[in-house]
């Protein structure tokens, strides 16, 4: 499974060598690249994880809504670089990841053909996020649940 998400090609070249921290590459084998991640995400993802705002509307079809700063901020921990924001209408804002030169968004499928602009966007605090309790705890929720696949794989390849 190869998602469709913003920036995706960005990554194809790199199939196989490891874009990740050195402390995430010790703790998240078998995760190299965003595709990676994504790949992995996707069999994750669910309506627990998604914003309780948008849950009601969460699919498996569409399993990228309300995902977004949960996952930016994963990614973040991932590969570094800064989480920053499309500013939505209502005021919320829709985040993405750039890391040195790329910008992408693991959960842009969610717009369908809906193109965001990823320039000019305010960055996103992480603390700012958290504050709100549900946030922090779908973000662990998230981050467990991919420590646990990770884990399964690497311990039957064993």
């Amino acid at each position: 499974m190869s998602g469709n998400f913003y920036g995706r090609e960005q990554f194809e070249k790199y199939r196989g060598e490891s874009l990740l921290l050195p402390d995430a590459a010790k703790d998240y084998p078998g995760i190299c690249t965003p595709l990676d991640l994504y790949e992995i995400l996707s069999g994750i993802w669910c309506a627990d994880t998604c914003a309780p705002r948008m849950r009601e509307n969460w699919t498996p079809e569409n399993k990228t809504l309300g995902q977004c700063s949960i996952t930016a901020f994963l990614t973040q921990d991932l590969f570094g670089g800064e989480v920053y924001g499309v500013l939505r209408e209502g005021g919320n804002y829709h985040c993405y990841n750039k890391v040195g030169e790329y910008v992408f968004d693991l959960t842009s499928e969610q717009f369908g053909d809906e193109k965001l602009d990823y320039s000019g966007n305010t960055l996103q605090l992480r603390d700012v996020h958290f504050s709100k309790a549900e946030k922090k705890e779908r973000y662990e929720f998230l981050k467990r649940k991919l420590k646990e696949y990770v884990n399964s794989v690497n311990s039957s390849v064993q």
